[in-house]
C-alpha cells in the first residue's frame, strides 16, 4: 500500500464517504479527543480549536495521522501529519527546505490525488519562508474532488462541472510534516455564478490555511525549546 495514503487516507477521501459518515461532532471512538471546544491530536501531538459547531451539523472524522472537520455549510478542512524518518531527516539536515518540501509533496502526496481522482493536477505552487520557519503552498485541481459534490442541483447533461480547487500547506514542525488542507466549495456549488479569479482563489485559501495554522499549539519534544511564535498572516 502507498505510504501516503496508507498514512492520509482523509486526503483523498471521495465526497460519497464524507457525505454517509453523519457522525456527531464528538463521535467514538476519536483516535484523537474532544477537550471541551478543543481537538487534542493522538498523543497529544497538537491541538487546534474546533472550527465546526454541532449545530451546523459539524463533524469529525480523524485516524492516527489525520483529521478532517466538516459541516453542513460548506466548511472542510484537513490536517495530517508523517513522522520524519532518520532518512527524511538526513535529507533535510543536507538540503534546503524549499527542497524537502516540494519533494515531499511531489513524490508522497500528489501521486495519491492523481490515483483518487483521474486528471488531478497542481495548478501552481509558492515556497513561503515567512511562514513559520518555511512552508510549501500548493493549490491543487481535482477532477470530481469536491467534498461537497453530493450538494450538486440540476445539473445538465451536458454541464461540465469545474474541478474542485484544494489549498494545501505543508510545513514542518517538531519531527513532523504536516499537510493542512481546504477547498475552495464555492468554486463547485456556485458554477455558473462563480467569478472568483485565480489570484482570489489563491488569496482566500492561503488565508484560510495560515490562520489554521496560527491556532495549532505544538507539543515541543523534550530537547527542544518552546512552541515558535504563530506564523506570519
Amino acid at each position: 500500500m502507498n505510504f501516503v495514503r496508507r498514512l492520509l487516507p482523509v486526503l483523498a477521501v471521495s465526497a460519497a464517504a464524507i457525505a454517509d459518515a453523519q457522525t456527531p461532532l464528538a463521535p467514538g471512538p476519536l483516535n484523537g479527543r474532544v477537550q471541551g471546544h478543543t481537538y487534542v491530536a493522538p498523543e497529544g501531538l497538537f491541538r487546534v480549536p474546533l472550527p465546526v459547531l454541532a449545530e451546523l451539523g459539524g463533524r469529525i472524522t480523524d485516524t492516527a495521522n489525520s483529521v478532517t472537520f466538516i459541516d453542513d455549510f460548506n466548511y472542510v478542512f484537513t490536517i495530517a501529519w508523517v513522522e520524519i524518518s532518520p532518512e527524511r531527516k538526513r535529507e533535510l539536515e543536507t538540503g534546503s527546505m524549499r527542497e524537502f518540501l516540494t519533494t515531499f509533496f511531489a513524490n508522497q502526496v500528489m501521486p495519491d490525488f492523481q490515483a483518487a481522482f483521474r486528471g488531478a493536477q497542481a495548478e501552481s505552487a509558492r515556497y513561503a519562508p515567512g511562514i513559520y520557519d518555511a512552508a510549501l503552498l500548493v493549490y491543487t485541481l481535482l477532477p470530481g474532488g469536491s467534498m461537497f459534490s453530493h450538494k450538486l442541483t440540476f445539473v445538465s447533461p451536458n454541464e461540465t462541472i469545474p474541478d474542485a480547487k484544494r489549498g494545501n500547506l505543508v510545513v514542518v514542525r517538531e519531527g513532523y510534516i504536516f499537510i493542512l488542507s481546504t477547498e475552495i466549495v464555492e468554486r463547485v456549488l456556485e458554477r455558473r455564478t462563480y467569478s472568483l479569479t485565480k489570484e482570489e482563489e489563491n488569496d482566500i485559501l492561503r488565508r484560510r490555511l495560515v490562520e489554521m495554522l496560527g491556532k495549532m499549539e505544538f507539543a515541543p519534544k523534550p530537547d527542544q525549546g518552546d512552541t515558535p511564535p504563530p506564523p506570519t498572516p
